[in-house]
This record gives structure tokens, C-alpha cells and sequence, in this order.
């Protein structure tokens, strides 16, 4: 066991690559994957005095205070560097993200999946999807989900942030106090093929001089029309929105994507570019996964600021300690299982797995809730969907286009348009507080949105994936074992609430009305993938058993809620309950799900808490 001391650090000597966009995009260092990360904080009383950089290989550094990392947690890292007497290393558990195509590309975001850059999770058997288990990819890689996600931003409904800052009795968390943070994180860019965007956003929404770029679709499909059109001739609840970022984000709009320049803009592209990498008091330490936290401190209030991580699977256990405190942003998945391993969570599953309890806290890993999707497939008639862009030899042309100039298809993920709906009269087990919070979404797009064994061959499809935003189903990370780097047991519990299986289905019957639409005669021809088969509630029910997985969106398995609650694991300002040294920064600390892709959430958390660390010290 090696415990780290002040003194030399290893800069790595890995090539830098640097993309650059013609929207005046600032140089980024990239490497290849992440898993979780932590960052270390030299109080103001401390010296930094070493060179910053990308660290490939372990050696001890300069200061003593770890910080957990992931999409938010580039954040914590990048802002709090701002100061120079604030020295922060990151700890990565995968490797860097400089090189890897298949991250750069929007196309190629699904190519990551079930490779050394995700995590390769996989749920328990789900009840309610016929005791299938889920494959559940998260980003292992630096910069998180966030270097392989889909891209899509949605800052979701004021209502639901509102809700947030009254159940945390904290102001701080309403949607108005929030919009400067939003603000602080986007940039909003020209797309990539700049043509004319007028009528396609709102730009008083939006931030022009944040840090993550943010823009609209860079390449046309043969479908935004009758997308558009349909919209227009169904209204109501398919009515146009112009911006779903104005904290209304019902109806249906035009895609916003973090890409900036043809190319994806992650936390770690971002936060983690050049300028702030070469930072003499940012350190990142790449494939260094951390297994748990040592407890420093006794008394009433445990500390604890010591933490346990190896570099490698087959490397030795190490340590490094915090001097003012640790920050963990290992994911909704990754921080509490942290937090179990290290005696913080409820006592008796503690016990059940040979941990000692040093921290009864019983709802770390509860409260777990994932956005869970059906894609639903129509064949139609054209030729000019995106499965002709998956033959290879026009995938190889398109590739080499993008490598040229940053533009074509590639510049774009799966789809241009999202929906958004809210269901009247819906079940008060539903968390979408107020009229504006939607209950469930759809992705539409211009071709098969994933493999499905039962759609023709050679056929050419219209898919529209429809996500519950709002589940009322809550799951469960728990420990496998008292081996802190076994995978920890993820169970969403996906529809093992009536209520869901009952949005599902108004979502999915919602979809079929879109499909009317006068804009789509003569274009969809039926539909497919075993959706022909659906008759009645009973043959609909058998459909979603069979097709529903994940949306990529889990969350709050370490709920937020006001100090002096007797349930929670954080504070409003990221503090974990009953226990000093210890801040949570990431979706697993929202107060409750997300009704929305929780990316852009997730930027605005870190950065607000980012300035509460700082006014602390």
C-alpha cells in the first residue's frame, strides 16, 4: 500500500491532438477513456508548486485533497483551478479521451458501447421486462457520459427546478437563480453546415459565451419538413415549440446538440481543453479507478479525506489524502457505490456484504431512477434514411468527409427533432410537478434508432423512441460484494409501477397518432419490428415487455434534500449528511428524476456548487 506525500509529478508523454472549429473553437486536448475521477482541492493556505498536465503514469503529487470527476466533475476541476492557490487532481479510472475517434464523431457516439471506453454494465434481471437483464452503457472515459452520450441538450422545465429549490429549501436551485449558471456552461455555436437558423431557436435563451458548445443539427434529413409540417397540421399537444430551453419545453422542436464544429463538445474537450489543462494546479490522472474513502477523523462527524485507488486492474492499491475535502463525481452509479465501500449507506446491506458501517445513512443508492425507452419502427418509402448511410463503403466516404472538413451526416447524432408531453390528469405518483414538466418524449428519427431482429432486411425505416421522463419505478445500487472494484448490482426497476406501464402505453399510442399526420401519406407505409402485432392493451403490454431498456439517463441515488432532513445523502451544497470532507457532484444527487436529457443539468449543478466550494475557503 503506498500512501502519497508531496513531491514530483510525471507529466505524460502521450501525443496531444487538437481539433479546431470555424466557429472559433479553442484547441482541445483529448486522450481516450474515463470511468470516475477525483480531484484534488489545496486549500488557499497550501502551495501549489508543481507543472499541471495529463498524467500517464502514477507518481506522488504536490498536494494532499482528491476530488471526484465525470461530466460535472470537469466542472468542479476546471473552476476551482480558476484560483491559483487551489491545487485539484483528478483521478480517472479509465484513459483519456485524446485520440479517440469514435468520441470526436457525433455519428459514431453508439460505436462506443460494449468497448474499453463504457463501463459495460448490465442491470439485474427486470420483473417487468420479463426477467430480462439491460445492457447499461455509462462513459468510461475521461470527460464521463459525456464523451459518449448522444449529445443531446435539454434544460428541461422551470416548474421541475422550482419544485427542486422548495423540497431543498434552498432558493439557489430554482430555475431563475440557475440561469446564470446555465449561461456560465453554454456556448451556443453556429452548426456545422451554418446554414440559416432563424425560426429553429430561441437565441435570448441561449448563452453565446459559456464553455461548452452547444448548436442545432449540421445536416439536413429528407424528414425536418414533414416533421415540421406535421406539427402544424396536428397541433395541440404536437404543436411547435420554437425552443425547449425557455424552461417550457412542451411540443416538439428542433434538436440542440453539444457539438460545436461538427464535433462532439464533452467535459472533457471542454472544461479539460488546452488552456486549462496546462494549468501548473490541474493534475489528471488517467486509468486510475478509485475503490473507496479511509476515514480520517473520528468524533461525532466521521471525516474523511483519505482515498484508495489503483491504476490498472492488475496495479497496486494506492492512496492519496485531501487536505480540505473530496469531492466524488463518479456517476449515478459509480459515487454511490464509493460511498458503500466506504462503511457509508444503510447498515444492514453494509453488513449483509462484510463492510463495516461506519456511517448509517440509509438512502445512499435508493431513490435510483432511470428514464426507460421503447423504440418503435415504421418502414416507408424512400431509400434516403440512415440505413443507407451505415453501408460501408458510403460510411467510409462519409467518414473521410468528416476528417476533411467537419462536415455531412456525421456531424449529427440519431435524430434532429425531439417531442416532449405532458400528460393531463396523470398520476399523482408521477413526479412531474407542475404543467409545464413533461411525462414522456420522443426522438425522432430518420432511420432504425437500434437493431431490432424483426424488421425486414434491406428495409428502410421512420423510428420515433418513446421515454417515460417522469417514472415513478424506483431501483437500487447495491454492493456485490465487499471487493471494492466488482460492479456494483444496478436495478432500475424499470415499470414495476402500474402507473408506467400505463404512460408507456400513452406514450407509444401517442406516437401512432403522430403518424397521421397528412404530412407522412404516401411515405409511411406500416409498421414494424412487432409493432404490426399490437392490437390491444394485452398485445401493446407484450411489445414493451419485449423491446423497453434504457434511456442512459439514471439519477438520484443520492438524493439531494434540505439540511436537517432525515432522509438524503447531500446537502443543498453537495455536503454528505452526517460526515465532513465528503461533497457528491453529479446526476446522483438530484433531488428526484430529471424530466429530460440531464446533461445540461448536470453542467449547471457543478458549476453552481463549483462557486459554493470556493465561497467556502
Amino acid at each position: 500500500m503506498a500512501d502519497i506525500t508531496p513531491s514530483s509529478i510525471l507529466k505524460s508523454e502521450t501525443s496531444n491532438r487538437y481539433g479546431k472549429s470555424s466557429s472559433d473553437r479553442s484547441e482541445v486536448q483529448r486522450q481516450r477513456p474515463r470511468g470516475q475521477m477525483l480531484r484534488q482541492i489545496i486549500g488557499p493556505d497550501q502551495e501549489a508548486r508543481s507543472t499541471g498536465g495529463l498524467v500517464a503514469t502514477f507518481r506522488p503529487f504536490p498536494s494532499k485533497a482528491p476530488l471526484g470527476g465525470g461530466t460535472g466533475g470537469n466542472v468542479i476541476a476546471n473552476r476551482l483551478t480558476e484560483n491559483p492557490k487551489f491545487n485539484v487532481l483528478v483521478l480517472e479510472a479509465g484513459p483519456s479521451n485524446s485520440d479517440v475517434l469514435s468520441s470526436e464523431v457525433p455519428w459514431l457516439a453508439p460505436t462506443m458501447w460494449n468497448t474499453a471506453f463504457d463501463w459495460n454494465y448490465t442491470t439485474v434481471p427486470q420483473v417487468a421486462l420479463g426477467g430480462r437483464p439491460v445492457a447499461f452503457p455509462r462513459g468510461h472515459i475521461l470527460g464521463g457520459t459525456s464523451s459518449i452520450n448522444f449529445m443531446m441538450y435539454t434544460r428541461g422545465s422551470s416548474d421541475q427546478y422550482d419544485h427542486w429549490a422548495n423540497i431543498t429549501k434552498d432558493p439557489g436551485w430554482s430555475w431563475k437563480n440557475l440561469k446564470k449558471y446555465f449561461d456560465k456552461n453554454e456556448r451556443w455555436v453556429a452548426p456545422a453546415d451554418h446554414h440559416n437558423t432563424t425560426g429553429q431557436f430561441d437565441p435570448s435563451v441561449h448563452s453565446f459565451n459559456g464553455t461548452n458548445f452547444v448548436s442545432l443539427a449540421g445536416f439536413p434529413t429528407p424528414i425536418d419538413g414533414r416533421i415540421i409540417n406535421a406539427t402544424h397540421q396536428l397541433g395541440g399537444q404536437f404543436k411547435f415549440n420554437l425552443d425547449y430551453s425557455s424552461g417550457n419545453p412542451l411540443g416538439i422542436g428542433w434538436l440542440q446538440n453539444t457539438v460545436g464544429g461538427g464535433q462532439r463538445s464533452s467535459s472533457a474537450t471542454s472544461y479539460l481543453g488546452s488552456q486549462f489543462i496546462r494549468r501548473p494546479n490541474l493534475h489528471v490522472l488517467v486509468n486510475a479507478q478509485v475503490g473507496r474513502l479511509l476515514q480520517t477523523s473520528a468524533g461525532h462527524v466521521p471525516g474523511f479525506r483519505t482515498v484508495e485507488f489503483r491504476q490498472h486492474v492488475a496495479g497496486p492499491v494506492q492512496r492519496v489524502s485531501a487536505s480540505k475535502e473530496v469531492i466524488i463525481s463518479a456517476g449515478t452509479i459509480g459515487s454511490p457505490q464509493v460511498l458503500l465501500n466506504s462503511g457509508i449507506g444503510p447498515a444492514e446491506h453494509l453488513h449483509s456484504v462484510g463492510i463495516r458501517s461506519i456511517v448509517n445513512l440509509s438512502d445512499v443508492g435508493s431513490n435510483f431512477v432511470d428514464h426507460c425507452a421503447v423504440a418503435l419502427p415504421w418502414l416507408v418509402n424512400s431509400n434516403a434514411t440512415f440505413e443507407q448511410i451505415k453501408e460501408p463503403e458510403i460510411s467510409a466516404e462519409l467518414l473521410n468527409q468528416w476528417t476533411v472538413n467537419h462536415t455531412g451526416p456525421f456531424v449529427d447524432t440519431l435524430t434532429s427533432h425531439l417531442g416532449f408531453f405532458h400528460i393531463n390528469n396523470a398520476s399523482r405518483q408521477h413526479p412531474a410537478v407542475g404543467s409545464l414538466t413533461p411525462h414522456y418524449e420522443f426522438i425522432i428519427s430518420n432511420g432504425l434508432i437500434i437493431p431490432n431482429p424483426l424488421v425486414p432486411a434491406n428495409g428502410h425505416f421512420f423510428s420515433i423512441a418513446t421515454a417515460l421522463l417522469s417514472p415513478a419505478s424506483k431501483g437500487s445500487i447495491r454492493l456485490r460484494s465487499n471487493n471494492p472494484y466488482d460492479p456494483p448490482l444496478i436495478d432500475p426497476a424499470y415499470l414495476t409501477n402500474d402507473v408506467d406501464k400505463s404512460a408507456m402505453r400513452t406514450a407509444i399510442r401517442a406516437a401512432m397518432k403522430f403518424v397521421t399526420a397528412p404530412a407522412w401519406s404516401g411515405y409511411i407505409l406500416a409498421p414494424s419490428g412487432g409493432m404490426e402485432n399490437i392490437t390491444d392493451d394485452a398485445s401493446l403490454d407484450a411489445f414493451i415487455e419485449a423491446n423497453a431498456g434504457t434511456f442512459f439517463h439514471p439519477t438520484s441515488s443520492n438524493k439531494m434534500t434540505h439540511k436537517g432532513a432525515n432522509n438524503g445523502v447531500v446537502d443543498p451544497d453537495g455536503k454528505v449528511k452526517h460526515v465532513d470532507g465528503i461533497r457528491v457532484v453529479d446526476a446522483s444527487i438530484f433531488p428526484y428524476i430529471f424530466s429530460g436529457h440531464p446533461q445540461a443539468p448536470i453542467y449547471a449543478f457543478a458549476e453552481r456548487i463549483s462557486d459554493l466550494i470556493k465561497s467556502s475557503y
